[in-house]
């Protein structure tokens, strides 16, 4: 598989062609991305798109659905359409952080009999991890990731090792079953740009899957982008401007989650213990940025920062006991500031 090394030289802001060509191009990537995956991984349009937006933008991503949706095999059709390295972890009560980042190990000159340690890279050295249930894992596990997911960096004893571009973390986790699961921190749960939620198919989808997975033998996808195009894009995404009412309206509704203000909702002081911190309004914005640019636009509209509000705001708000006495829940809560935060006109 094509690979960047650490010392690749970074891609520009550059649009070959002009800004107009730029868009085009990435939308007709989008575009044959959603095509290409449709032959294997049938419906759940919105987790595709999120999925790939939060790739553009350099983000990472938690997929929170019950068993048999096809977390996984999402996963593994991204790496082969990204024509990325691709590594697979199944977290477990026992797995340990050098079962993931590495360690070091002695090894003997043949020649000389001297002996001297050198580090054996786990599978976090690659460029599409997936997590699998990363919750079944203890949190000191859980944390070998944190530096990974935010600087792109692996430290083993006194040694920091800078990981390959792109970056891609994607973990699923099982809502069901509670029994043996170690809850994420918030500070894990923070460095996940989104939070998307997979629910059961539609009925019409659901029998498309049945037929296309019982009748013929799953196509082979063939890659569609190079690691360099996707570094690329992930600088024009960072270039495509925002205007201030529109980038003011992403923060007011990371701030509109937050108890405790003068300006808070009363059923925000009611409901919540913590709301997001200042990284959800920069994804609001990362987001709304690839967003655009998927849909064919050098400009982000308030739209875009609605259509993400849910995977970017979900796992930051900690509810507390009463909201769950009264059977609130976090989508239900976004739903109401989405009503209550006037947006720019």
């Amino acid at each position: 598989m094509a690979q960047t090394t650490a010392n690749a030289p970074q891609a520009t802001t550059s649009f070959p062609g002009g800004e107009t060509a730029a868009i085009q191009e990435i939308k007709k990537i989008g575009t044959a991305l959603s095509k290409e995956l449709s032959k294997v991984f049938i419906g759940q349009n919105q987790t595709v798109e999120e999925v790939l937006i939060a790739l553009m933008a350099k983000g990472h991503v938690l997929l929170i659905g019950v068993p048999g949706l096809g977390k996984t095999l999402l996963v593994n059709s991204i790496a082969k359409l990204l024509n990325l390295e691709f590594k697979r972890v199944q977290f477990t009560p026992d797995l340990m952080p050098t079962d993931i980042i590495g360690t070091d190990i002695i090894e003997e000159n043949v020649k000389t009999g001297e002996r001297y340690f050198k580090f054996m890279k786990g599978p976090l050295f690659t460029q599409l991890l997936l997590a699998d249930e990363i919750n079944r894992t203890p949190p000191k596990t859980q944390a070998a990731l944190l530096q990974a997911m935010q600087e792109r960096k692996v430290t083993s004893g006194t040694e920091t090792y800078t990981l390959q571009e792109p970056f891609f973390v994607l973990a699923t986790q099982n809502p069901i079953e509670q029994e043996g699961t170690y809850p994420l921190p918030e500070a894990q749960l923070d460095r996940f740009m989104f939070n998307i939620k997979m629910n059961y198919p539609p009925l019409n989808e659901e029998i498309a899957m049945v037929k296309a997975t019982t009748t013929t033998t799953p196509e082979d996808l063939k890659p569609i982008v190079t690691a360099e195009q996707i570094l690329q894009i992930q600088e024009i995404v960072r270039s495509v401007p925002v205007s201030d009412k529109v980038l003011s309206y992403a923060v007011m509704l990371a701030e509109a989650t937050r108890p405790g203000l003068p300006n808070s909702k009363d059923f925000i002081n009611s409901y919540v213990t913590w709301g997001a911190g200042p990284r959800a309004g920069q994804y609001l914005i990362l987001g709304a940025k690839a967003r655009a640019l998927l849909k064919g636009r050098f400009f982000v509209s308030c739209e875009d920062i609605e259509a993400l509000a849910y995977a970017v705001l979900r796992h930051r708000i900690l509810l507390n006991f009463t909201a769950e006495a009264e059977g609130m829940n976090t989508d239900a809560l976004i739903a109401k500031i989405l009503q209550t935060v006037t947006k720019p006109v």
